[in-house]
């Protein structure tokens, strides 16, 4: 049906500006993250276990954003939403620019972390509106998007910090302003779509949650417990891993160099699947695959001695990273009602944050105790036995799944 304004009356948002939103978002969180541990650390002095409260503080925060992300979407207009989380990021990074003293960057970087699981979450559920493109195709762009600005993000922020980190702050915060007018002229379909499904009766608003059934709720969860597990044994290559390669005599910059490969591998991966999304049978070969892939990952750690070898073991972590990842959203999608998808993609992002938050400690207790050694094969044995987890509740319930698409 024609609308008078020349839009069909199914008008929804264009795939292209949620990249756009994503690029632009990442670009500036990527200017973040990689300098907190040595601006605290060499700039202000802070301890690393005071670094590792603010880090956990970070996670928190993004938890605690996600969940209520996502509740929001599912009762209310997901429009007005977006526009506070992206322009109130880009308010904490003015903030961030003008004050970035001890303790108020801690308090800062609470409140990104707070609004990044916001933003991340109200994106992914937006993302599962969109009836043009298949879910699969849709989160893989989504996720080859955000590694695209990580790889633009991480290469750019070394230059910048040695000039200026005021600068730094500063050009972050423009990028949200580019990702907050971005959705303002281009997300107001979303309206619509809230209006129609407040009109069907699939709004949590207008009437009561549908439950997600039993058989998709133990396969949900199964699916969260293996995304927060290889979390939390990722983020040790976020912190312990550069301690132990510099123990190793290989120079701290190559520990750097790792991340950008890692991010130059997710977007060559992510940019093959996009092109060929029927490369796995189906998304759970494509989780598995991936699952299988980090557990291999930290095997080959190790052995891994010299630069070679960690880059080695980065390109398969990176691999399990760019299947697993993306397809464990959008398989949740499917399983997830349409009065409850925000709901269960904040979930997604909690599982990721509880992992992130608790995976150095973990890590480091593992470590001061026994060494990195019993580290890496406690890491690929748990991992693994999250495959021996969820093939069986797989094959068992994959008849008797109700898929929502």
């Amino acid at each position: 049906m024609k609308l008078a304004h020349g839009k069909t009356q199914d008008a929804e948002i264009k795939l292209r500006w949620l990249i756009v939103g994503e690029l632009a978002t990442w670009i500036g969180a990527s200017f973040i993250w990689p300098l907190t541990s040595v601006y605290l650390n060499k700039q202000l002095h802070i301890s690393l276990s005071m670094i590792g409260v603010v880090l956990f503080c970070n996670c928190a925060g993004n938890i605690f954003g996600s969940i209520i992300a996502g509740r929001l979407y599912d009762r209310h207009n997901p429009y007005p939403l977006i526009l506070w989380g992206v322009g109130l990021d880009a308010t904490v990074l003015f903030l961030m620019a003008a004050f970035h003293g001890w303790p108020e960057y801690w308090i800062w970087l609470t409140i990104t972390g707070f609004l990044g699981g916001w933003n991340g979450t109200l994106i992914n559920s937006i993302a599962t509106s969109l009836r043009r493109y298949s879910g699969r195709y849709v989160f893989n762009v989504l996720y080859f998007s955000q590694n695209l600005g990580v790889v633009t993000g991480t290469l750019i922020v070394g230059y910048l910090y040695d000039y200026s980190i005021t600068l730094l702050f500063i050009i972050a915060a423009l990028l949200f302003v580019v990702a907050f007018i971005n959705a303002i002229f281009n997300y107001r379909p979303i309206i619509a779509f809230h209006k129609r499904r407040v009109a069907k009766g699939q709004s949590g608003a207008k009437q009561k949650m549908v439950p997600m059934p039993k058989r998709n709720f133990i396969m949900t969860m199964a699916f969260f417990t293996t995304l927060g597990v290889t979390w939390l044994m990722y983020m040790n290559w976020e912190s312990n891993l550069s301690v132990y390669m510099v123990s190793l005599g290989i120079p701290f910059h190559l520990y750097s160099l790792l991340w950008t490969l890692n991010a130059g591998v997710i977007v060559i991966a992510q940019g093959i699947l996009a092109r060929f999304p029927n490369l796995f049978k189906n998304l759970f070969h494509q989780i598995i695959f991936g699952i299988c892939m980090f557990s291999l990952s930290f095997i080959t750690l190790v052995f891994a001695k010299d630069f070679a070898h960690f880059a080695l073991s980065m390109f398969i972590l990176t691999l399990g990273e760019a299947t697993a990842f993306p397809a464990i959203p959008t398989y949740v999608n499917d399983l997830s009602p349409k009065t409850s998808k925000g709901k269960y993609q904040g979930s997604t992002m909690v599982a990721s944050g509880i992992g992130r938050a608790f995976g150095p400690l973990f890590g480091g207790m593992i470590i001061d105790h026994a060494g990195y050694i019993p580290f890496f094969w406690v890491a690929a044995i748990v991992i693994a036995l999250m495959i021996v987890l969820m093939v069986p509740i797989y094959t068992k319930l994959v008849k008797k799944l109700t898929l929502y698409k």
